[in-house]
Formats: C-alpha cells, structure tokens, sequence
C-alpha cells in the first residue's frame, strides 16, 4: 500500500476532531441547529491551522442525508461517500492562486446558475481567495451579495487584509487561531497510539514548538521524524534533525553564569559554535530560556510554560535559585545582542563580550545597590581646608600595618602602582596579595565600570575610605547614631561650598530630615526638585561630612512650601474704568450725556 502523509491520512472528518478550532467548530454546529446558516462564510488563520478542513466538513454537513443528533456529517450515505471519493457534482473546489482571473469567476458564475442534482445546497470552497484580482473581486461582488438559495460561498485565505472590504462586508468571517503546543502534543500522541509508535514527551514537545502553531507542519515533522526514528522517537533523534539547541546547553551556561564561571561560559558557547549554530540563533535561544526562568517565578505564570513534565521541574528548580534582578538584565543584554548581531563584524566575539556582561551582572547590581550611581567629585574646597594630596601607597610602606606578603612574587612588591589601581588609592601589590582580615575583607578590584549598563563604584574604593577615616582618628558614625544636628551642619557646610546664588537659594529652602541613613529633602516646587536631584555632589559630600558611604536621599515635592509671588492685578480698560465709575455715582452717567461724550469702542 503506498505511503500517505500523516496530513492527509489523519485528516478530521468530523467537527469534532478539528484541533484547537472548538470556536469555530462550535459555532458552526449551532448555526446548523438553528438552521441559521449564512449563504458565505470567510475562513482566515494562519496556515496549517484547518481553515479548508473545515470548509469541507460543512460543505458534506449540507448536503449529508443522515445528520448526525450532534450535526456531523455520517459518512455513510450517498452524498459523504460521493465526496470522500472526489465524484460529488454538489460541492466544487476552486484554487484561487492558479485561477484568479475574470473568466475563471465567470465561469464559477456560471455553475452557480445550475441548481444541485443531488440535496439541498450546491457549495463553492475558493481556496486563497485573497489571489484574486481586482476585475475578479468585481465580477465576483454580486453574485456573492444574492446567490440563489441554494448556493453557499465558503472562501479561505491567510491574508485577510488583501481583501476588499466590499467582499468582506457580504461574508461570515472566522477567525482560526494557532494551535497550542498542548493540542499538538495531544494530537500527535493519539496518532503514535494508533501507529504503534513510542515516542518521549519532550521529544513531541519539540515538534510541536517547532510547528509554531501550524498542526500540517507538526505532522510534516513527524513524518520526518518517523523515518529516521522508526518506531522509537527520542529527544536526541528530535533535536538532531531539527537542528535545535539542546535545552541542557542553555541550562549549563545559566548555572555557569549565575556562579560567574566565566571560563565555563566561553566553552559552552565554543561548543554551540563548533555544532554548526549561528551567534543569533544561540542568543535568542538563551533569551528565551531566561524569558521561562522568569516565568517560573510566579506560580500564576507558571502555565505560560510550553515544555514537558520533566523540563518543567528542571526550570522550577533553577528560577527558584536565580534571582530575579538578574534574569532581567540579562534578557535586556540578550535583546541588545540580537538588536546590533547584523551590525557587528566579528560576530562570535560581539555575543562573547555580552556573555561576559551577563556573567558579571549579578556583581554588578550588588555593588549599585550597595554604593549607589556616583559620577561626579564635588567642590569641597570651601567646606574644609584642602588637604594635602594623598600619595599613593607603595608596597613597602604597607607591611607596618598589614600582615607580611608571601614572597611567591617578589617582583610585585618592586614594580611600581599600576595607574589603574592608583586610581583607587591602592597598589597593585595591596589588591592582589592583602589577605582577608575581619576588619577589611578582600574584594574584587573593580573599578567605576559598565558592566550590564551599570555604572557602578568599586567596593574596594569604600573599603578604602573607611580605612583612611580609620587612620586618621575619625570613627564611622552607625546609621542608629546619625541626627538631625549633623545633618544640618553639612548641609550648611555645602551650601557655603557652592558658588550659585540659585542652588544656595533652594538648598536654603528645603526642609530637611534623616532616619537611619537615608535623607529626606522636602521643597516647594518642580524646579527646586530637579536641581536638587541635578545636584550630584551634594550626596558624596554628605557622605564623607557625616562618614556614612551607604547615605542615600529622597526628594519630595510638597507645592504648599512654594514661594511664589503673588499674581499681579488685572489692569482695566477704559471702559471697564466708567462702569466701576459709573456704579460708584450714578451721576457720572448724566455728565457723560449732558456733554455729549463718546467712550472709545463706540459706547
């Protein structure tokens, strides 16, 4: 017996068995039991989703001599026999991307005048209507509008916008939806059922994924499958067919990511690489995998998850250990690396360099949040007297107070501060060979850096300012200790410190509050709020006033606080002089006529 695609052998002939159409199938159903059935009806969906499925199965319904109580088609009578096999006169189909022209509509026209020999209704099915021309549509326009009775249009297109709006105003329309991945899954089991085939459900889950929507492409797929598989189809033969990134790349290169392995990172790309998958197709997959990782987190979301039983408790397992800063941050990384993919040159190295952002984000957002968005040194040469300039320390002056340096590389303690950990106030030699103390643990030497689009301050720099308070006999103050007193007096010592008369005006008129270490700033209007908070050395100068590197500060808006001028009087016109005159004295009126006198405007 020769082969037949499992898209046809499987086709529905009943309403019943369309997938993922219940609204449509439904309707229809009822329509027939009310006898309410319109004269033409216009399918539309994507492809692949039973449009024509179901054009056919109403044509049989109409002319079936043995409806069923459940108004489907019997499939035993005459008329379904005579359409199973192609030879029935009633029901015709026509294939408008091949016959779009005025004289194959003339044509139809022309059958549609002959009344059916056998039952009720003669069913004209125009597939791809949308390919049409315009002098079609025309010729087409009447005799859709007022057919004979007995005549019934079912047209189906995937294009509903290249449709007149004159033909869609003479027709039923019926949206088709794609069909979930659910539906397709169950589908394509019950057909293994039948063929006596064992297939794992995350491998049917692929497929249908891979369908996207479209249940002709999950079974072309299947077929595929099948006959490389044989009777057994696994995840492996699945994803090796398909070219599909296993899920277990993207579940490695997460747990590598959130330790910052980034030494693991770049080996599970190259692997990606050496498998023959592009740089895009690898990034939106992680996208979406960190997209599901988020979806995770809420119980109620938690159904937007189109995966099998054992991948859905894989996910669960690590969203529950991926914190939700980072996922976002990193799916707003991975779209980044989408958006500018074409733009790059050296591709494999711009996904790497996004790679390396995601890796490094989680530290990234620790330090923001610890030490807050710094960009700006303020002017503090007015507060205080300025300090001589601070030399940087060499290695040899640091072994007084810290305890001695393994001398596995004496040529650190020789070399000279590199400029970049100068910048911090620290040599080289300090960062990489100080060992962890109680009092100052060892950190990371990041410094002001871009990582995941944050600008971040080094918690080293911190570390480093609480030390040189330290030595020079100033203690940090606890947040618990912190008052009012003291933070009016370096806000005054700011203001003092400043040379704008405006911003020393506003900072003058705010009223000021602190509870633990965050500040609170209260003004009068808009204007005042914006240069506060444009005020970016006010918060380090506050911060090293009252030696509290963690200080922050809210800025509210209260307009009862606002000192504006109050609105200048309206000046009056000559005429609205006289009236107020005239209401005054009556006899100003008298004057007014005994003189003959004329206001200015004609009065």
């Amino acid at each position: 017996m020769a082969f037949v695609v499992s898209a046809r052998k499987y086709r529905p002939v009943r309403f019943e068995d369309v997938v993922g159409q219940e609204h449509v199938s439904q309707t229809l159903k009822k329509a027939l039991q009310t006898d309410h059935v319109a004269h033409a009806f216009l399918f539309t969906g994507p492809r692949g989703v039973g449009k024509t499925t179901c054009a056919r199965i109403l044509a049989k319904v109409l002319n079936c001599q043995n409806v069923t109580p459940n108004f489907e088609p019997c499939g035993e009578c005459e008329s379904c026999r005579a359409f199973s096999e192609n030879a029935s006169f009633n029901i015709m189909e026509l294939d408008a991307a091949s016959n779009n022209s005025v004289e194959h509509i003339r044509t139809l026209v022309e059958q549609v005048r002959f009344q059916p020999q056998q039952g009720k209704y003669k069913v004209f099915i125009i597939d791809e209507v949308h390919m049409l021309s315009q002098s079609a549509f025309n010729a087409f326009l009447k005799t859709l509008e007022e057919p004979p009775p007995y005549a019934i249009f079912i047209l189906a297109t995937t294009e509903k916008h290249k449709i007149i709006p004159t033909i869609l105003s003479r027709c039923q329309i019926f949206d088709f939806k794609r069909i979930q991945v659910k539906d397709i899954v169950s589908h394509l089991q019950n057909i293994c059922a039948q063929e006596g085939i064992e297939a794992e459900g995350d491998a049917l889950h692929v497929i249908a994924q891979k369908a996207d929507g479209a249940l002709r492409d999950a079974l072309s797929i299947f077929d595929r499958i099948t006959s490389f598989s044989g009777k057994k189809i696994t995840y492996d033969d699945v994803i090796t067919n398909l070219n599909v990134l296993d899920y277990d790349y993207y579940f490695r290169l997460t747990d590598a990511l959130l330790t910052e392995d980034l030494q693991q990172v770049l080996l599970i790309f190259d692997s990606v690489l050496r498998n023959g998958f592009e740089g895009d197709h690898f990034a939106n997959g992680l996208a979406e995998h960190l997209r599901n990782l988020l979806v995770c987190k809420d119980a109620e979301t938690l159904r937007l998850l189109e995966v099998g039983d054992s991948l859905r408790e894989r996910y669960r397992q690590q969203a529950a250990i991926a914190p939700a800063s980072f996922l976002l941050t990193a799916l707003n990384l991975c779209n980044d690396c989408d958006i500018n993919f074409k733009m790059a040159r050296n591709k494999p190295l711009h996904v790497e360099m996004y790679l390396i952002k995601i890796c490094f984000v989680g530290q990234a957002v620790l330090l923001a949040t610890a030490a807050g968005v710094e960009k700006k040194t303020p002017d503090v040469s007015k507060a205080a007297p300025a300090a001589p300039p601070k030399e940087v320390p060499q290695p040899e002056k640091i072994t007084d107070s810290v305890p001695p340096v393994s001398p596995k590389k004496p040529e650190t303690e020789a070399a000279p501060a590199a400029p970049d950990y100068a910048e911090n106030g620290t040599s080289e030699a300090q960062t990489v060979e100080e060992p962890a103390s109680p009092a100052r643990p060892a950190v990371s030497s990041l410094r002001k850096t871009g990582i995941g689009g944050l600008a971040t301050v080094s918690l080293q720099s911190i570390h480093n300012e609480i030390a040189e308070a330290e030595s020079n006999g100033a203690a940090v103050k606890p947040a618990a200790r912190l008052t009012l007193e003291d933070l009016r007096e370096a806000w005054a010592a700011y203001i003092e410190s400043i040379d704008k008369d405006s911003v020393r005006a506003i900072l003058k008129g705010a009223e000021t509050s602190i509870e633990g270490e965050q500040v609170t700033a209260i003004v009068g209007s808009a204007l005042a709020e914006n240069t506060i908070r444009q005020e970016t050395p006010l918060m380090e100068f506050l911060r090293k006033k009252l030696h509290a590197p963690l200080l922050s500060m809210v800025i509210k808006l209260d307009p009862s606080r606002s000192n504006a001028a109050p609105a200048k009087p309206k000046r009056l016109t000559d005429s609205e002089k006289y009236h107020a005159m005239k209401a005054v004295n009556p006899l100003v009126e008298e004057v007014r006529k005994r003189f003959d006198l004329a206001l200015e405007g004609g009065e």
